[in-house]
């Protein structure tokens, strides 16, 4: 398989929020601003791109001391400390996005699709492969994201019934992408 099919793959045609489902706790909580929706993309992007190049690393050295049962427990050791390296710049370097991200910053050392990723990538063939499914996913994160919080942002301003303001519209509008985006399944 190809670098792009694979990149394609990971981003659009098996995205991890709108076909996995995973991930939904940021998707939803963080997509009522742009702002925060990019800060919390980026971060998300980073910390899954390093620990899923760490899995797969790590995976390998479980591998030859047959130790493969500790993988859950160190990936997400890696994660969780990838995470507070993120939380320590943002509130030295950006200290309003560190704000507004507020309590959805620390949960990505629980979110499911950080997980996913590292857990993914550590079974994978080739280095080459970790690094293009790695940066895959989280730009397909970041791509719904920002699709999403756009979407909220105009909706907002929408004439929707009473009973369907907020989190109903949202949720109707996440299940409309997550069928926009498994149209596209044959793709690749």
């Amino acid at each position: 398989m190809n670098f792009v099919q694979i990149f394609i793959g990971a981003m659009i045609i098996e995205n991890v929020v709108l076909t996995k489902f995973l991930g939904l706790c940021p998707f939803l909580g963080v997509s009522k601003d742009k702002k925060s929706a990019v800060g919390m993309g980026f971060a998300v992007t980073f910390v899954m791109f390093i620990s899923s190049i760490l899995s797969f690393f790590l995976n390998k050295v479980l591998v030859s001391l047959d130790i493969e049962y500790m993988d859950l427990v160190l990936y997400i050791l890696i994660i969780a400390s990838f995470v507070q390296l993120v939380e320590l710049f943002l509130k030295v370097k950006i200290p309003a996005l560190y704000k507004s991200l507020g309590i959805f910053l620390p949960l990505i050392t629980t979110n499911c699709a950080v997980l996913y990723v590292a857990l993914t990538t550590a079974k994978m063939l080739s280095f080459s492969e970790v690094v293009v499914y790695a940066l895959g996913v989280p730009a397909g994160f970041m791509l719904v994201l920002f699709i999403f919080s756009s979407t909220r942002q105009k909706l907002q301003s929408a004439n929707v019934p009473k009973y369907f303001k907020g989190n109903p519209i949202a949720l109707i509008t996440a299940g409309l992408m997550a069928i926009a985006f498994g149209g596209l399944a044959g793709l690749v």
